[in-house]
């Protein structure tokens, strides 16, 4: 069994390297093999889970040493695979969504003359997540970190023709660049502090040191938390996520439910006991979450373009589970948990909109839609059911994992227990609102795709491609496509009752992270009353602005707070002012200082030398008269010298 583990990374690799380097005799074939290797990793990961399922709770982690990678005096790096419940969990949900998504592109990427590099891209993506997941060190879990950065900008900009996905990849790269340096001086302090980066040293350890080393595990705290700030996309960091939608639409599924983002997630819960023995961080990890969870659902509210309203969603939905997971043992579990059931709710949502372009000539403005279900009835279908897992339907998948992250909120206790618990219903009722609003605007109400507003007429924007002033004709996709979206729709449906049942998820995860109950003032039944109350207000809301009024085809103006939304809150404009700006007005600073003080030290000395060097050289002509004044002249002083000594 432990060579399965290797074949599950090895799979996908093999797919990336054959298809990025096997030339255009692969381009008929490309898009079959790239995704039956996906398929054959999540075959061995069945396999791999199967077995587990067999062993007795303190027997099922798996150690595969592969080969020692950096073997020097004082410093030796492995690669090795550990395979424990939590890591099974991620393996299942990268492999199982990433086939589902491979089977969607076929048809979504049909007509792409560059196909066969997108599966290649598409394996590495999914390498590069096992590698980062399967991994028993940091050092390692950092190859694949990077490894996803890259398949990320590679996606990103797949559509390098234009020079929006240009600025796409390079905004995420760079971003990403950031967070990153965050993760290589944690496990640089790692090194030094517990002279090992393996898992199994450094997490013992540091829960041994909390109190003798308290502020260097602080410190290593914080630099997970910026890595996982720039993976997932959670303030400060988050404003690659929405540009990522440049990409083609199966890129935004892959990126936001099985791979990239949920990488930060991940690295925390990996983490749990760094983060438990250093409060302080942990503090952040849970301040950062919810004021994503909210920053996230107040953008969502306000974008027309429906890739970007769910990217919103995502940074709001990683919000919740980063939030959880700053709970400590209260919370790991049900941050895995709403991760597994947000995989396939938003999986099937992005794929659902990749539907609704497809049919829509590549429009992307929910206010060019509208009554799209009479179209695209499986679309409508499997995107409705999507829609009602994440606002937390009752019986629906989102409806058990969101519940249980609110109902941890409040188990935290005191004050900060409350805001938290308040900060993740208000989150619930604007995800409900914007959520409504984007299935009001796509497949309810009026059909406006053929209007065309005038580019002259206030607040119009820039159309987008595909965006012909002759109406499209929405159709229904291939099976290919919606054959995915139906089984992601099951999941939205099943996933959460599933795992609930007899707190079988819990059970399942609690040997690797822990878990505790924690001492919450409300009980389960009023949390969930509550969320029923803001999700009917969210919906309602939204069924009077949008359901029960003419959506016009193009934005009013909008409040002060509708308008930043519609901006991202500013993100971009105050990275300008206090990065780019910021950055620019240091650079000449520096320069000044490098001129005026730095230059003029060194150019004053040299100037010093220089003049004193050609006084000097002039004593030194070569003549031999001249040496013998001086001769003379020195010798009448010293005998002067000499004399007048004497005398006194």
């Amino acid at each position: 069994m432990e060579t399965l583990i290797g074949l599950v990374v090895a799979a996908p690799l093999l797919g990336a390297a054959v298809l990025l380097t096997g030339g255009r005799r692969l381009d008929r074939v490309g898009h079959l093999l790239g995704t039956a290797l996906a398929l054959l990793s999540f075959v061995f990961g069945a396999i791999l889970f199967t077995d587990m399922l067999g062993k007795a709770t303190d027997a099922r982690a798996l150690h595969a040493h592969l080969f020692t990678w950096v073997p020097v005096e004082g410093f030796r790096a492995d690669v090795g695979f550990q395979l424990d419940q939590l890591s099974m969990t991620f393996v299942l949900l990268i492999t199982g969504v990433g086939t589902l998504i491979h089977i969607y592109s076929i048809g979504y990427m049909k007509e792409d003359e560059r196909r066969r590099r997108f599966f290649g891209y598409l394996n590495l993506f999914l390498a590069a997540m096992l590698l980062l997941v399967l991994a028993d060190n940091y050092l390692l879990l950092y190859a694949g970190w990077e490894g996803v950065g890259l398949a990320s900008y590679l996606l990103i900009g797949f559509w390098q023709h234009k020079p929006s996905a240009a600025t796409a990849a390079k905004k995420a790269f760079l971003v990403n660049r950031v967070g990153d340096i965050g993760l290589s001086v944690a496990i640089m302090l790692m090194f030094t502090t517990f002279g090992s980066f393996a898992f199994g040293d450094v997490l013992p350890r540091a829960a041994d040191a909390a109190g003798s080393q308290h502020a260097t595990i602080t410190g290593i705290g914080f630099m997970l938390l910026l890595a996982a700030c720039g993976k997932s996309a959670q303030v400060p960091l988050q404003s690659w996520l929405g540009d990522a939608m440049e990409g083609p639409t199966p890129v935004s599924a892959l990126i936001h439910a099985a791979t990239m983002v949920t990488a930060g997630v991940y690295l925390i819960t990996r983490s749990g006991a760094i983060f438990n023995a250093a409060p302080d961080a942990q503090t952040a990890v849970v301040t950062v979450g919810a004021v994503t969870l909210l920053y996230g659902a107040i953008v969502g509210c306000a974008k027309d373009d429906i890739k970007k309203a769910l990217a919103g969603s995502t940074m709001s939905q990683i919000g919740y589970m980063i939030m959880a997971a700053g709970l400590g043992p209260i919370g790991y579990v049900f941050a895995i948990m709403h991760l597994v059931t947000h995989g396939f709710f938003k999986a099937g949502l992005f794929l659902g909109a990749g539907s609704v372009m497809h049919g829509m000539n590549d429009e992307v403005d929910m206010r060019r839609y509208g009554g799209l279900r009479k179209y695209m009835p499986v679309t409508f279908i499997t995107f409705g059911l999507g829609y009602l897992a994440i606002i937390g339907f009752p019986g629906l998948s989102g409806f058990f994992s969101k519940d249980k992250i609110i109902e941890a909120a409040f188990a935290k206790g005191g004050t900060e227990g409350w805001i938290l618990g308040a900060a993740g219903l208000l989150g619930a009722a604007i995800t409900a609102f914007y959520m409504t609003r984007v299935m009001l605007m796509t497949f309810f109400g009026k059909e406006r795709w053929a209007e065309t507003p005038s580019p002259d007429a206030p607040g119009a924007e820039p159309a987008a491609a595909g965006d012909a002033h002759s109406a499209p004709h929405p159709h229904e996709s291939p099976a290919s496509m919606t054959i995915p979206m139906i089984v992601l729709a099951l999941g939205s449906v099943f996933a959460g009752a599933l795992f609930s049942v007899n707190s079988s998820f819990v059970k399942w995860l609690e040997p690797v992270t822990g878990h505790t109950e924690g001492d919450s003032p409300v009980s389960a039944g009023t949390v969930t009353a509550a969320t029923m109350v803001v999700l009917v207000v969210g919906v309602g809301i939204a069924w009077l602005m949008y359901g029960r009024r003419a959506v016009p085809a193009v934005a009013p103006r909008g409040s002060l707070l509708t308008r930043a939304a519609r901006k991202d809150l500013l993100q971009d404009d105050f990275n300008h002012v206090v990065l780019v700006r910021g950055g620019e007005h240091l650079t000449r600073s520096l320069v000044y200082l490098d001129h005026s003080l730095v230059d003029g030290v060194v150019n004053g000395t040299a100037a010093t030398v220089g003049g004193l060097s050609g006084r000097l050289r002039k004593l030194q002509n070569g003549y031999v008269r001249s040496y013998a004044v001086s001769m003379l002249g020195g010798t009448a002083v010293l005998v002067a010298a000499t004399l007048l000594m004497r005398a006194v």
